[in-house]
């Protein structure tokens, strides 16, 4: 029997609720990272690289080895210490020239590991085609792949690596920056937060320099003075805290059985019944051999028992108002499984009792 595990992670708010800063529910406008992605070799493999059947690891190995003034013909390379990869990572913004950066190198062909390789020089472009950073090194795999007498053991993702400030960033990413005035925009649309968030503003600064631009962006003038220490002010306004909004709703992951409650979601008065019906079917086969040195035929009979175990109802009746915390002690007082409580909040917001939304993603 196939069993459904389901992880419950309950959000519980209380009347002293931690203030979260504004820096972690809203970005600035115009100060973001970027993402670069190259086309590079890993050279130095242990036989573990792509195979010759994949051509496109051998005619950019020939390539490279033409730029550097070796000549060789595609078809005599058979090479299984080179793997082709995409070398991926994130321009992190107001990096400098000159600076580090972390880098991902992914196997593209059919390479068993990229353990013990090397990546040779890779350029990283932006979308716009501009090349904005260099990667290269040895590369730490937090896998492995070992094979031996036609038995194979791999362990996490021996195609997958990373090099520990692995590029080198060639040039900035210019960044024009309104002078006059900070645009936040909000992670999730919540007119309360930003309702609060510009009155906390407002108050700090003694000042009505907060006003709401979109149902999700804050917009706020720069006091004189600050115009010339505008990453002081910026700094000022990421650190004001205000207390989240709770949200009421549900969110049911069917596939893994991840069930997320918000604290603010509410129950009316409904009534609970919970049993389960269970079947059971059991065939017996009875063979009949005949006698030896007779003619006889082997008959083959079957047996069918059917067995119905119905366990006894249950019923709960829960007053109104209800809080979620609630609504899970009492459904475990009646000795519901995780697994049935997913058709239980169904069955209850089909109803109309749930106030709040039921997500089944």
């Amino acid at each position: 029997m196939k069993k459904l595990l389901i992880i419950f992670v309950l959000i519980i708010s209380t009347n002293s609720f931690a203030a979260i800063k504004l820096k972690n529910i809203a970005k600035v406008e115009g100060i973001r990272a970027n993402q670069l992605i190259g086309y590079g070799l890993v050279v130095g493999l242990n036989g573990t690289g792509d195979k010759s059947r994949t051509e496109f690891t051998n005619q950019s190995l020939v390539n490279m080895l033409s730029r550097m003034g070796v000549t060789v013909n595609q078809d005599d390379v058979k090479v299984e210490n080179v793997a082709a990869v995409m070398v991926t990572a994130t321009l992190p913004p107001f990096a400098k020239a000159g600076s580090e950066m972390d880098v991902t190198i992914s196997s593209i062909g059919d390479a068993e590991s990229l353990e013990g390789g090397t990546l040779l020089l890779t350029p990283l472009k932006a979308p716009n085609g501009e090349v904005y950073a260099v990667a290269q090194g040895p590369i730490t795999v937090g896998g492995m792949n070992v094979s031996a007498g036609g038995t194979n053991t791999t362990k996490n993702h021996p195609t997958v690596g990373r090099i520990p400030n692995g590029a080198i960033i060639e040039k900035e990413i210019p960044y024009q920056l309104k002078q006059t005035y900070i645009t936040l925009n909000f992670n999730n649309m919540s007119i309360s937060n930003i309702v609060e968030a510009k009155n906390r503003i407002n108050t700090i600064f003694n000042e009505k320099i907060a006003e709401i631009s979109s149902p999700g962006s804050l917009q706020i003038a720069i006091p004189g003075e600050f115009r010339n220490r505008y990453y002081e002010f910026l700094d000022e306004v990421l650190k004001v805290e205000i207390i989240p909004e709770d949200f009421a709703k549900v969110v049911v992951d069917e596939r893994t059985g991840t069930i997320v409650m918000g604290s603010d979601v509410r129950v009316s008065a409904v009534a609970i019944s919970h049993g389960n019906l269970t079947i059971k079917v059991n065939s017996t086969v009875n063979v009949n051999q005949p006698g030896p040195f007779s003619r006889g035929q082997t008959v083959i009979t079957g047996e069918t028992d059917v067995n119905i175990e119905e366990e006894e109802g249950k019923m709960m009746m829960l007053p109104e108002p209800v809080r979620i915390s609630d609504l899970v002690k009492a459904l475990n007082s009646i000795g519901v499984s995780p697994r049935d409580l997913i058709a239980i909040l169904q069955s209850i917001k089909a109803a109309g009792a749930l106030h709040g939304k039921l997500e089944v993603i």
